[in-house]
């Protein structure tokens, strides 16, 4: 179900290959904040360039908490350091302005009974002991680098995750 859902969320007609960046905010943003975020998105994609030339983009917020930029290089240019560069600045100016973290990566997503938590990783290992989360807690695998990758494994059972090998989950009886 959530794969279907982030598919109706993500432009179809950018490559499978299209590079993806996720930047999970500390904390969800209210209505009225997103609406501003995703005008800003928008301008940044429509304006984005590099080379001189026009990048296929596209950005947005999605459920409240990480904003998706993604370039098609197969249909538009090469991404040069200047064009990185801006997209990083506007999540610094984008901090800024909503007293909000966007680089952490120390604090892990997880759908917990239906709902978005956030879980610092040194908690992890304790959150699995204490039976809050288990093997098949769901996680949001922020690493995804293409359009192809986070549409089949942004969200991806613990044990499947690059986490699983970092912490000691334990041994299920059949």
């Amino acid at each position: 179900m959530f794969t279907q859902e982030v598919a109706n969320l993500i432009p179809s007609d950018f490559s499978d290959h299209s590079k993806v960046w996720i930047f999970q905010c500390n904390r969800a943003f209210n209505e009225k904040e997103q609406a501003e975020v995703n005008e800003q998105l928008m301008q940044f994609y429509t304006q984005w360039v590099s080379h001189d030339e026009r990048v296929k983009g596209w950005a947005n917020l999605l459920f409240g908490q990480f904003i998706i930029v993604m370039a098609d290089e197969a249909q538009s240019t090469q991404l040069g350091g200047c064009s990185t560069d801006g997209m990083m600045r506007l999540m610094k100016n984008l901090e800024k302005q909503y007293n909000v973290n966007l680089f952490d990566r120390m604090t892990l997503t997880l759908l917990v009974k239906g709902k978005a938590e956030m879980l610092p990783y040194e908690q992890v290992q304790y959150a699995i002991d204490k039976g809050f989360i288990n093997e098949d807690t769901l996680m949001f695998n922020n690493i995804a680098t293409t359009k192809k990758e986070i549409l089949e494994s942004w969200l991806v059972p613990l044990k499947y995750s690059w986490l699983a090998s970092r912490v000691q989950l334990p041994m299920v009886n059949n």
